[in-house]
């Protein structure tokens, strides 16, 4: 699945916080097939010991909100005092009431489809004017829409 190795040059780097496996594999194959490079934490404790070891920029926190000991806004808030720049999104299947996020921090309610988590974190982390190297199944990146 995701690694941990250096990343490219032009790979932007994603720390991945769930304490739900499936989710954790689901979502962490298709970042890597969408080119980011990813650290994985499978509790909120993991993802920190990823990310102090981890010397180089990470771009975006993508975390459950609701994990056992330090929970995804616990989690943000550690990281984002080391990393200023850095975008969060958290993902819960929260229910009524509000939330209220620090600016940058950005939520995505469960269930969500990849597509949506995908142009999500496209408007996030992907500099303007970059083509994402991802594509949509049966649509090559060279097939051009015709009207």
């Amino acid at each position: 699945m995701a690694n941990s190795l250096e990343p490219h040059y032009s790979q932007k780097t994603i720390l991945l916080a769930t304490d739900n496996p499936e989710v954790l594999q689901a979502i962490g194959d298709s970042l890597v097939k969408n080119n980011y490079h990813v650290l994985i934490g499978h509790s909120g404790q993991e993802a920190l010991d990823e990310e102090k070891k981890f010397k180089l920029r990470i771009d975006l926190l993508l975390s459950a909100l609701d994990m056992e000991g330090i929970n995804g806004l616990n989690l943000a808030t550690q990281v984002s005092s080391r990393w200023p720049d850095l975008k969060v999104l958290l993902m819960s299947e929260c229910r009524g009431g509000t939330l209220v996020l620090n600016e940058g921090w950005h939520f995505l309610p469960k269930p969500f489809v990849a597509s949506q988590l995908n142009a999500l974190i496209l408007t996030l982390i992907t500099p303007e004017g970059m083509i994402p190297r991802y594509q949509r199944a049966g649509y090559p990146a060279s097939k051009k829409a015709t009207t």
